[in-house]
């Protein structure tokens, strides 16, 4: 005779209430359930137990403690059915994002009832290939060459900036070099805080621009719109965007590009300077 498994759930969530009534709908309905009322004791039991169904909130109590846990779980047990809950409503129109690392996503406390049905119709129909998720680096590594159409389109319709008129290879001439250095960055963090790496090719593109005519406002802009585009290629990809990377890779990027144009405004002030001694013999 056939010893029937029993499915192992971790039920993560802050509120003990919520999460009793959770647990004990879920025994009841003929599971082995744990559970973890924040985000350590979570990624604890992850670490040193093998689960069948994650079951998290959303908010624990920030927004994106259940993330975390999801992806601890994917990393731990790839073929865990992933189910995240949420008390707003409005989630259930802006999941796209979470859905990537997620089987469902469910508002409670309504849908609290139906879990165990949920859970039972996503076992039986088995774990899909898990998703292929990609590093904030590798994503604009990859999308160097559109981000930078993205922000040439942008310059374009800045009537700021088109007051210096520049072929685009000639406009976007920096910004290979600065990728390649944003990637190694992301892939080598440095601590926040400390000294940017030194990029010769940033004190070049501020020596360019000065020869060019632009104004340090126009640089300033420039660089503004850089990020824009570079945390748009980020939204693009968020449907495979190793969510536990993303903020840390979000404030390195701001930081070096803030460096490296920072780098560019030294050599591009030095040179005024330069610019305005007078003439001699």
């Amino acid at each position: 005779m056939t010893e029937t498994v029993v499915p192992k759930v971790l039920v993560v969530d802050d509120d003990d209430n919520l999460r009793e009534v959770m647990t004990l709908i879920l025994e009841s309905g003929g599971f082995d359930v744990k559970s973890a009322s924040n985000v350590n004791d979570a990624l604890q039991l992850i670490g040193c137990q093998s689960f069948d169904v994650l079951v998290s909130d959303l908010h624990m109590p920030s927004a994106g403690d259940g993330l975390t846990v999801v992806s601890a779980m994917r990393h731990s047990n790839p073929k865990a059915v992933t189910i995240i809950f949420s008390a707003y409503p409005e989630m259930k129109e802006a999941v796209a994002a979470i859905l990537a690392q997620t089987d469902d996503i469910i508002v409670k406390p309504g849908a609290i009832g139906d879990l165990v049905g949920l859970i039972r119709e996503k076992l039986q129909k088995g774990k899909s290939a898990p998703r292929v998720l990609a590093s904030v680096a590798t994503i604009l590594e990859e999308g160097s060459k559109s981000t930078i159409d993205d922000w040439l389109s942008r310059v374009r319709r800045d009537d700021q900036v088109l007051t210096v008129w520049l072929d685009d290879p000639v406009r976007a001439a920096h910004l290979p070099q600065l990728f390649r250095d944003l990637v190694f960055r992301l892939r080598h963090p440095q601590p926040l805080g400390s000294r940017a790496l030194i990029s010769p090719s940033a004190a070049e593109h501020g020596l360019a621009r000065r020869v060019q005519g632009y104004t340090a406002a126009m640089m300033v802009e420039e660089s503004r719109m850089l990020q824009v585009s570079i945390f748009q290629t980020l939204q693009n990809n968020l449907n495979r965007v190793n969510f536990s990377l993303v903020l840390v890779g979000v404030m390195e990027i701001a930081d070096e590009v803030d460096s490296q144009l920072a780098q560019a405004m030294t050599s591009y002030v030095a040179q005024s300077k330069i610019d305005a001694l007078p003439i001699t013999a």
